[in-house]
């Protein structure tokens, strides 16, 4: 199995690098052959991979391929760690990745940089695969950073736009806040652990349990706390929780395709999959899952209400990937991995049909995003139309459909936790399921519904996309709707990812939850109040931007000051324009006017020369150049040596 794995890993990376340096030589068509062709085999072999844990009972492997140092006992290695977790992760990763390889042929046809973009993506995919299959700390890490350098290079791909710049900026900037947080806890893990390997870490966990550490010599912490809230700070940075959140509604700056390959499988989901592989660390303090809990909540239901205002039909898509990964982080919170980590896999596919079905629309209305301009595209795109009501059903969490399942199993698991926060958590939750059902709807029925755009220019050459676009589309949308009914026993209930994750008995409230089946679970939504606040909030959707369109601005105007709030991201964004970037240039100009030029120019270099003048210019009184001058000064010199001696 280490060649499959071997080749899971290399063949998208081959691809990136052929595309990549030789792109002129293979051209456009040769550049788009090869990475999907890397990106396929990758996407077939973890398909294979993924049906011999789930059916066959494949052991789990564990294994290093390469030593890179060994130094004070700690051993540097490249390994793999493939488990039923990671089968599952490398299965989504490389599909959804294959679909956007395949929709860019379309989306990108008539941009320069077409070999670039190819090779960026396909380097995307290889970053996320060493980061999921790693078994040590050092790979770990590794591939963490991989993904945030190439996300910097995919966001700031239109780089003679000064707002891609900033963006990619942003997100490089609050990725290395949250970094700088995974890089102290690995560091501690290797510091008291004294092994950079997964398995030896989890075996030595349990002895430090009650271990406690002085910081800056006062406050004693418990190390296990430490060493979880350090990681998760990562986890803040890379899943875009609040307050690192706002690099992410900003990387909708780069292209729709990778747009739909970082919010859906790669990057944002690092960071739910490093806490659950990470369990038997966390499941020590519960302290840190309290942490969790608490961010995610808060991210699921407030950055969700801001998605309700906002125009631009990526950025509601963004906000609304903000929120469901504060639904994954959640459930972390409260030990229920398992069903994050089901969230994380349903979220992928109606996530990156969105997405997608988003860049489809704007193909077709000529990159015009505001959706107020939009309207009765159904008409015009039915496929599109379509896959995008089925990814929108999916995101609310219809009945029946994946995100249904998904979505009330972590609902559930935070209701019956007892985990402090938790009564806070569920309260948010639930609000946050009418809130992902009005600003999805409301995206949808003013892109899909009413007259048609305002344009007809734009109206006159709307038509649906060509197949490379729709093909995908379709492929995306089938598990976006019944992924979830075949695998919520098994994935959530069941024991699939036993080997993979541990959960303390006193914090397993997956166990507390009656399940009879998916289809048991679909009919006993309908006797709980998320259904409803769903199809509430659907219907005031309907209601506001369908039959009474004026309520709208009657609202905004009436709620003003929520509608300003909201319009300015509760000024975590003008916080940090005012805080840390002016405050980091007052910083430099006072650094540079007190070190630089006070100190080094004034004092040392200046300085200098100025006491040598003024020494120059003593000396000169000194050098008369008369005969008896140098006479008396030497008699002068020579009774004060003997005074000198004599005393």
């Amino acid at each position: 199995m280490e060649a499959i794995f071997l080749t899971i890993v290399l063949a998208p990376l081959v691809g990136a690098i052929i595309a990549g340096l030789f792109g002129r030589q293979v051209g456009r068509a040769g550049a788009h052959r090869v990475t999907i062709t890397g990106v396929g085999i990758s996407c077939v072999l973890s398909l294979y991979v993924l049906w011999q844990y789930a059916f066959n009972n494949a052991p789990t492997y564990n294994a290093s391929v390469y030593t890179w140092l060994v130094t004070d006992g700690l051993r540097f290695e490249i390994g793999f760690l493939v488990d039923r977790l990671t089968a599952m992760m490398i299965s989504v990763v490389t599909f959804v990745s294959l679909m956007v390889h395949i929709y860019t042929i379309g989306y990108m046809h008539d941009e320069e940089g077409y070999e670039r973009f190819f090779s960026y993506i396909a380097l995307f995919t290889f970053s996320m695969l060493m980061l999921v299959m790693s078994n040590n700390f050092l790979q770990l890490f590794f591939g963490w950073e991989a993904v945030g350098l190439v996300s910097y290079l995919l966001i700031g791909f239109y780089f003679k736009r000064e707002t891609a710049i900033f963006a990619n900026m942003k997100a490089f900037l609050v990725n290395r806040v949250g970094d700088f947080g995974f890089l102290l806890g690995i560091a501690a893990i290797a510091m008291y652990f004294g092994t950079m390997d997964y398995k030896e870490a989890f075996a030595k966990a349990p002895e430090f349990a009650e271990t406690t550490i002085s910081i800056f010599g006062q406050t004693e912490w418990s190390l296990m706390t430490v060493i979880c809230i350090l990681l998760f700070i990562g986890a803040m940075g890379k899943s875009a929780q609040v307050p690192l959140h706002v690099w992410l509604p900003d990387s909708m700056e780069g292209p729709t395709p990778i747009s739909a390959l970082i919010h859906a499988a790669t990057m944002v989901t690092a960071g739910i999959f490093m806490v659950a592989r990470m369990s038997p660390l966390y499941e020590l303090s519960e302290t840190a899952l309290t942490f969790i809990l608490v961010i995610g909540a808060t991210t699921a239901f407030f950055m969700g209400l801001i998605g309700i205002i906002q125009n631009d039909i990526k950025r509601v898509v963004a906000y609304s990937t903000l929120s469901q990964l504060g639904y994954m982080i959640a459930a972390l919170g409260v030990s229920a991995y398992a069903a994050g980590l089901f969230h994380l896999m349903t979220h992928a596919f109606f996530k990156a049909l969105l997405f997608l079905a988003a860049g489809s629309v704007i193909m077709g209305m000529h990159h015009d995003q505001d959706i107020r301009n939009m309207g009765g595209i159904r008409k015009y795109m039915p496929i599109t139309h379509w896959t995008a009501l089925l990814g929108s059903l999916a995101l609310i969490g219809f009945p029946g459909f994946s995100g249904f399942f998904s979505k009330d199993a972590i609902i559930e698991a935070v209701h019956h936790s007892h985990i402090a926060g938790a009564t806070y958590a569920y309260v948010l939750l639930v609000a946050g399921v009418f809130v992902t059902a009005l600003y999805s709807f409301r995206m949808y029925f003013l892109v899909f519904h009413g007259q048609g755009p305002r344009d007809e220019h734009a109206k006159a050459h709307l038509h649906e996309s060509p197949w490379v676009v729709t093909v995908p589309l379709i492929l995306l949308a089938i598990p976006s709707v019944f992924i979830g009914y075949f695998t919520v026993g098994p994935m959530v209930f069941g024991d699939f990812f036993d080997e993979a994750i541990t959960v303390a008995a006193i914090h397993d409230t997956l166990g507390h939850i009656d399940f009879h089946g998916a289809f048991g679970f679909v009919t006993h939504a309908f006797f709980t109040l998320p259904l409803y606040l769903a199809l509430g909030g659907l219907a005031l959707a309907w209601f506001i931007y369908t039959w009474k369109p004026g309520i709208a601005k009657v609202l905004s105007e009436r709620l003003s000051w929520l509608h300003f709030i909201l319009d300015k991201k509760y000024g975590f964004d003008d916080f940090n324009q005012v805080v840390f970037a002016k405050g980091s240039q007052l910083l430099g100009k006072g650094l540079w006017y007190a070190g630089d030029r006070q100190l080094i120019d004034g004092l040392a270099v200046n300085g200098s020369a100025r006491s040598i003048g003024w020494l120059a210019s003593v000396a000169r009184w000194v050098q008369t150049g008369f005969l008896y001058h140098y006479a008396i000064a030497i008699i002068l010199g020579l009774l004060g040596l003997l005074v000198w001696f004599v005393m």
